[in-house]
């Protein structure tokens, strides 16, 4: 996912200057006239300064409508650095999605070896000292020595994405149910919109925050059958795919966006509830994709296994042949 959005060549300069100058602490970036501009540097404490003590001068900085890319020197040993992207849930939902959808690029550009770290922050509270070793907290949870252990790893992972830094907006279904989206899952949408990025994204729900969140993926499938192997065989999925489809007897091709749900039946050894969730709030992942990121979609295919997805089904669908009309026949008596 890109936002066309590129590092300015001032900005290439101060980094390097952070680079070479162990007196300075780190570097606060924005976007400005569709380039990634510095803001200023911070300096250390002192000569004697710790990483908890530099950090508190960021309070002043941070804005709870505004947001922000914050590189700070953290390690003693290379990389040294962690990219910071503070966007506050008061902040325009159009610098949300810049801003996330530009972070990637800021630390490429810069040099991601630079980097050991990259994190998304929605609260000023979690670029304090008590945030960061909270969120380090977490980090720890990911190195589990069994299988069982890596299993739950990964759910303790989504935990702490949801708690410190992921970012959420509430979906609203009604007066007693609603059901909050990953930031970075409305900014994948809002670029599918924009016909940006791989052309897929991947929803799932969180069975313990119930969140629903981007799926990692960096495939860029241009066909049914490469969509189907992304999909996952196990897991219920929400599933958003530009394609490009062309008639099978020819004609203009088609550029549309297609969602997929898909509920596989091993999903039921997750327990009711989990399966529950998925149909539950179909509608509202629907909702939020066509409202708030912009999508049109063109055709809606609900299936229990990935499989059933193929080819020849999607392109019926898209370009249904006219059916011949024949007259009415009154049908014959038994017996004759």
């Amino acid at each position: 996912m890109q936002s066309g959005i590129s590092a300015s060549q001032e900005l290439v300069s101060q980094f390097n200057t952070l680079l070479a100058d162990n007196s300075l602490f780190g570097l606060l970036v924005t976007i400005s006239s569709e380039s990634l501009t510095p803001l200023s540097t911070l300096p250390r404490s002192s000569s004697s300064s710790d990483f908890s003590t530099d950090v508190a001068q960021l309070a002043s900085h941070l804005k709870p409508d505004e947001p922000l890319y914050v590189l700070l020197r953290r390690y003693d040993s290379a990389p040294y650095f962690v990219a910071v992207t503070y966007v506050p849930d008061a902040a325009k939902v159009r610098q949300k999605m810049l801003f996330a959808s530009t972070r990637l690029t800021l630390v490429r550009e810069l040099g991601s070896e630079h980097f050991r770290e990259t994190i998304f922050a929605t609260m000023a509270n979690e670029l304090s000292a008590a945030g960061f070793e909270k969120h380090d907290k977490h980090v720890e949870l990911e190195a589990p020595l069994t299988e069982e252990e890596r299993t739950l790893g990964e759910v303790k992972r989504a935990e702490a994405e949801a708690g410190a830094g992921t970012g959420v907006r509430e979906i609203h279904l009604s007066k007693t149910m609603n059901m909050p989206i990953a930031t970075d899952a409305l900014v994948s949408l809002s670029a599918l919109a924009r016909e940006e990025g791989s052309g897929l994204v991947m929803l799932k729900i969180n069975p313990e925050t119930e969140v629903i969140e981007l799926v990692p993926d960096s495939s860029s499938p241009s066909t049914i059958t490469e969509l189907v192997e992304t999909i996952s065989s196990t897991e219920p999925r929400f599933t958003f795919f530009r394609y490009k489809a062309t008639p099978p007897r020819g004609g203009d091709e088609k550029n549309v966006v297609l969602f997929f749900y898909t509920c596989p039946a091993t999903a039921a050894t997750k327990g009711i509830k989990f399966r529950m969730l998925y149909p539950l709030m179909k509608r509202a992942v629907l909702d939020v994709a066509k409202s708030e990121a912009g999508l049109q979609i063109e055709k809606k295919f609900e299936v229990e296994e990935p499989s059933e997805i193929t080819e020849q089904s999607v392109t019926s669908d898209l370009f249904p042949e006219a059916e011949a009309r024949t007259a009415f026949r009154r049908p014959k008596r038994p017996g004759r």
